[in-house]
């Protein structure tokens, strides 16, 4: 029992390590919660697609992504192209304030729109491959037995992580009230988008 706890223990943290860092995803559910847009959904797909990801890992599918650079770095252009969309117009919101964006989520954009960026954002990004499924899935194969627990642990964080993300999002309603708050929002979420879509298209 208490190797069990250990590992789990071992796998909430590496996944949380692995999560918890401004990354397009994270940026992404920060504006949804903030903006109270289809939280569930998206919070839901980040963590759904994490838990089967870690599964892929845990289950020996990290050697094969390694095996396809090529294909790695197919998702990687198409994914960096998306991201660089994405932060161009999060830089046009910047510069151009005063398109109705509440907290509230009156102008939110409609919930198919949220989950198609949000799967876009999750799986068309190469790293989370790397991370997720390859480094993950060769420190889970250590623990041997207690691989299906480890990884375990790392899907908890990775729930945990997005639900608080996600949902306490809320709580800056206050603090964005103006507009000023919320171009430094889109500030964030655009350097962000354009310095990982940048790196992803080059190959860096």
């Amino acid at each position: 029992m208490n190797h069990a706890l250990t590992a789990a223990a071992a796998g909430f943290g590496t996944g949380l390590s692995l999560i918890v860092a401004i990354g397009a995803q994270n940026a992404f559910v920060l504006r949804q919660g903030v903006r109270r847009d289809a939280v569930l959904a998206v919070v839901g797909i980040c963590a759904l697609s994490d838990a089967v990801l870690i599964a892929l890992g845990v289950g020996g599918v990290g050697a094969v992504v390694v095996a396809w650079p090529g294909a790695v770095r197919a998702v990687g252009l198409v994914g960096g192209v998306f991201l660089l969309c994405y932060g161009a117009l999060a830089a046009r919101r910047v510069l151009r304030p005063g398109t109705g964006l509440t907290a509230d989520g009156e102008a939110a954009g409609s919930r198919r729109r949220a989950v198609l960026t949000c799967l876009a954002m999750t799986w068309l990004n190469p790293h989370v491959y790397l991370d997720t499924v390859f480094l993950l899935g060769s420190l889970a194969a250590d623990r041997g037995p207690l691989r299906w627990t480890f990884g375990l642990g790392a899907a908890l964080a990775s729930l945990c992580w997005f639900a608080a993300l996600g949902f306490g999002a809320r709580l800056l309603g206050r603090l964005l009230a103006r507009p000023t708050a919320w171009r430094v929002l889109d500030g964030l979420v655009a350097v962000t988008m354009l310095g990982l879509g940048a790196l992803l298209v080059t190959g860096a």
